[in-house]
């Protein structure tokens, strides 16, 4: 035991005289050496092996106690072969332990750096500024890594710069700050940063700070990173006032190539132009492990105040799994609610979804869509749908297929749609359904307001239709729209290059059946051509639903083969031109009564001059006919018809004119001849035979008729006249008769 107790007597007082003799040592070398007188010596091994341009003007001062260290002050490099500078350190300041040196294990007291101000730059040859300083090392020999444990960093208002010559890219690092706790292997320290990030190409000024305890093992490659706080605000592209927020746990395995996140929040609030967006991604664990990566439930949550509305977006994907290649999730699910001045929108989409990313393939195989919207303006203030079918998206071609089946609005719905090409979509469709009322969904027009000016005439703006390239089909069961009824409606259409062709453009309505076809060419000056033949029609439903037009009643035919073209609708009816014809049967045409207009003439017959009468038309009286048929010849908006023919047992009715469809007027002249005794329509006798002129004059909405009464006059005479030489000549007979009966007695 006493032995024992000399032992480490004598070891202590060795110990302290070698310290002792270090101490004297290291205050003799600090005494007699001066660092500065070995700048010359320093600059000219720099310019020599690296040919660069080195410049120490502060003072270098050495630190010996407690620990090693030098304070160097202003010290610049130059780029390789150049004055211009490359490097610049306003001070710097290391300190090293010093016995942990001798067992080659780095023990750093602290580093202090400030105002560092350095250019990276990559040239347009793919080599940077920096290459001739990171040369190879000749040594092949692996070399044990030294161990380092570091107190503390910290650098001080720097400035660093980033400049790709191929790109014009810059990207500036200023005012940049670091602060670290202890940096070791296995030790959790903490770090502080932060600076402002400024480009030009992309636009970018942005302010960040991060806060972390970073802790890493280098022999085994591994890195982590807990508590990450980071924030930045500023602008980045189209974005101001943008603040980003991220918190989270980081892991990075080098050596087994395995990385993972934990309880990551990421946070995106600004402005783009008007609109106002706030996001949120929420991902509770991401991890990735060669090339396989695994996901927890992630969820994307969006708010957009913008023109379109206010909109709230929320995106989950499920047990998401995958590698670079390709991926998966057992559920995909998208909510949207848009709510907007006058109608609100509730989207809900979900599916399972394979993705592959080499191919840019998506594919949602079996998906459900429901959408709700509301609003006072909507059927019942509400309208439900509900589609069920799968959509296939190639981001290689360039393509999206999808299949829908089930309810869209207050209609059945099967749809098969095509899209490719991207940039200048091709789309290509196959639609049926039950049926649509198209009115629920239109504007609805309000009473007109007296003295309410017109406003002026808006062009066509077809500029959309010159670059749809559509190819399809729809079929509709029921279709109503601008009141119009219709029934199998079938219309083929193909638009490609402002060629629009519906062909063919079939229904049946009122009765009867369309069928025909329409052209419509956007490419200038919008051109328009019709043909369509309607077949077996009731002529007077058809004309009330489409115009609240009560002038006709009849059962046929109607043709009309038209072309247009102008940049306004009244533009179009002034260079209407073509052909349509008219074949009705058991009608009648209303706004007058011809048998009552001639018994209320009566009056007049016995008048000696001639006389005209003029009135408007009067809904309420009619005419009827048994056959009505008319053509016309259509040119630059008047329609001409020179073969009116209106048959009834009462009359036979003529006429010709023009009808100017472009100034909505009318001037046409009818001819109405009537039975020898007319009786039937009013009931009542009166002279018949004769022929009444009617002409027909003024605008569409407030249109006149004249009755010429001097011809009627003249053929009453004239059948008077008759009548007494018809009474007189058989008189004369029966005189003769009576004398030629006397010679004979």
């Amino acid at each position: 035991m006493c032995n024992m107790k000399n032992f480490l007597k004598y070891s202590l007082w060795l110990a302290g005289v070698v310290v002792a003799i270090a101490m004297a040592g290291i205050v003799y070398i600090a005494a007699t050496f001066n660092p500065n007188d070995y700048k010359n010596q320093i600059i000219k091994l720099v310019k020599n092996k690296h040919h660069r341009n080195l410049k120490l003007d502060g003072d270098i001062k050495l630190v010996f106690f407690p620990s090693i260290g030098a304070d160097i002050g202003k010290v610049s490099l130059s780029e390789f072969q150049s004055d211009e500078t490359f490097i610049y350190i306003d001070g710097a300041h290391i300190s090293l332990a010093l016995l942990p040196l001798l067992s080659k294990h780095v023990v750093v007291d602290d580093i202090s750096i400030n105002g560092l101000k350095a250019a990276l730059v990559k040239f347009k040859n793919g080599k940077t500024n920096i290459d001739d300083l990171l040369g190879k090392n000749e040594n092949s020999e692996e070399k044990t890594p030294l161990e380092f444990d570091i107190a503390t960093v910290r650098v001080k208002d720097s400035n660093l710069t980033y400049l790709d010559e191929s790109t014009g890219t810059q990207y500036k690092l200023k005012d940049f700050n670091l602060n670290t706790g202890r940096i070791a292997n296995g030790i959790p320290g903490k770090i502080d940063f932060a600076a402002a990030i400024q480009s030009s190409k992309p636009k970018l000024d942005i302010a960040t700070q991060m806060k972390a305890k970073l802790t890493f093992d280098l022999k085994k490659q591994l890195f982590q990173m807990d508590g990450l706080e980071l924030q930045a605000k500023g602008a980045a592209l189209d974005i101001s006032n943008l603040a980003v927020l991220a918190n989270g746990n980081i892991s990075a395995n080098f050596d087994t190539h395995e990385f993972s996140t934990k309880k990551l929040i990421v946070t995106a609030t600004g402005l783009q132009g008007k609109n106002n967006f706030d996001v949120k991604l929420d991902a509770p664990a991401l991890n990735l492990v060669q090339n396989n990566f695994t996901g927890d439930k992630l969820t994307l949550n969006a708010k957009l105040d913008s023109a379109l509305g206010n909109i709230v977006a929320s995106l989950a994907l499920s047990d998401l799994t995958g590698n670079p290649q390709s991926f998966k999730s057992s559920a995909l699910t998208l909510e949207l609610d848009m709510k907007q001045p006058e109608q609100a929108f509730k989207i809900k989409l979900g599916s399972p979804v394979i993705g592959n990313v080499e191919q840019q393939l998506l594919n949602l195989s079996n998906l459900t869509l429901a959408i709700n919207v509301r609003g006072d303006k909507l059927p019942n203030k509400s309208v439900n749908s509900e589609m069920k079918g799968n959509i296939q998206i190639d981001g290689n071609h360039q393509s999206v297929q999808t299949n829908l089946v089930g309810g869209l609005l207050q209609s059945q719905v099967k749809a098969k749609v095509a899209v490719s090409n991207f940039q200048d979509p091709v789309i290509r469709f196959d639609i049926d359904i039950d049926q649509f009322d198209a009115d629920l969904y239109l504007p609805k027009e309000t009473a007109g307001v007296a003295n309410k000016s017109t406003p002026a005439e808006q062009s066509f703006d077809l500029a959309g239709l010159k670059k749809l390239n559509l190819e399809g089909g729809l079929r509709i069961g029921a279709l109503k729209i601008a009141n119009v009824k219709l029934s199998q409606v079938r219309l083929d259409v193909k638009a490609q290059n402002g060629l629009i062709t519906i062909s063919p453009l079939s229904t049946n309505l009122y009765q009867g059946s369309m069928n025909g076809s329409l052209k419509l060419n956007a490419q200038a000056t919008p051109h328009i051509a019709i043909n369509q033949n309607l077949s077996g029609i009731n002529i007077a439903p058809l004309l009330k639903d489409a115009a609240n037009f009560d002038t006709l009643e009849g059962k046929g035919n109607v043709a009309f083969n038209l072309t247009a073209q102008g940049n306004t609708m009244s533009a179009l009816k002034k260079a209407l031109n073509g052909s349509m014809s008219l074949s009705l049967t058991d009608g009648a045409a209303k706004g007058i009564n011809i048998a009552k207009t001639l018994r209320d003439a009566q009056g007049i017959l016995s008048m000696n001059g001639t006389t005209t009468q003029t009135q408007t038309i009067n809904k309420a009286e009619k005419t009827d006919f048994s056959e009505l048929k008319a053509s016309f010849k259509i040119n630059n908006g008047v329609a001409r018809n020179d073969d009116l023919l209106l048959k009834s047992p009462l009359l036979r009715l003529t006429g010709n004119g023009d009808i100017n469809i472009g100034n909505d007027t009318i001037n046409y002249l009818t001819n109405a001849t009537l039975a020898k005794t007319l009786k039937g329509q009013g009931g009542k006798d009166i002279v018949g035979g004769v022929t009444l002129p009617i002409r027909f004059s003024g605008p569409f909405n407030n249109l006149k008729y004249t009755l010429d009464f001097g011809t009627i006059v003249s053929d009453v005479v004239k059948q008077k006249i008759e009548a007494k030489k018809e009474g007189i000549k058989t008189k004369l007979q029966d005189q003769l008769q009576d004398k030629l009966r006397g010679l004979f007695k």
